[in-house]
């Protein structure tokens, strides 16, 4: 598997409006970019820093994954983002090794990516996303 770079790291928020002054006013990151993904029942914020993105993830729906994170863990970080070369070879490569995923197939992604999660549980308690960005 090739990764080429931290793609962006997840993190979780009550509202996107009540955080970007923290992003945008006390940091001096600017905003990119607002979008839901409704097969995922979150609205993203795009944050760019460098070759990287800080994404705000809101629910649009409790019974959504970053829904029931919100009431489990609160607000927070939810998950680190790798861009890989080609996700469909990742997702092979870690089947082989009997790395335990979340997806095994990629799905639809904020900003047209193609993403997979690997499960926390083959990673020490971290949720990584693997992404592939045409």
């Amino acid at each position: 598997m090739k990764i080429l770079t931290l793609d962006h790291i997840g993190i979780a928020v009550e509202k996107i409006d009540a955080s970007l002054p923290v992003w945008e006013g006390i940091l001096g990151l600017p905003l990119h970019g607002i979008e839901e993904v409704a097969e995922q029942k979150v609205k993203t914020a795009f944050i760019p820093m460098g070759e990287s993105e800080i994404e705000l993830l809101e629910t649009t729906d409790p019974e959504g994954p970053i829904g029931k994170f919100l009431v489990a863990k609160g607000q927070g970080v939810h998950h680190l983002a790798f861009r890989v070369a080609n996700i469909d070879e990742a997702l092979a490569e870690l089947k082989a090794k009997g790395v335990r995923l979340i997806d095994e197939t990629p799905r639809y992604g904020a900003g047209g990516a193609r993403i997979a999660f690997i499960h926390p549980k083959a990673t020490g308690g971290v949720l990584v996303e693997l992404c592939e960005r045409a």
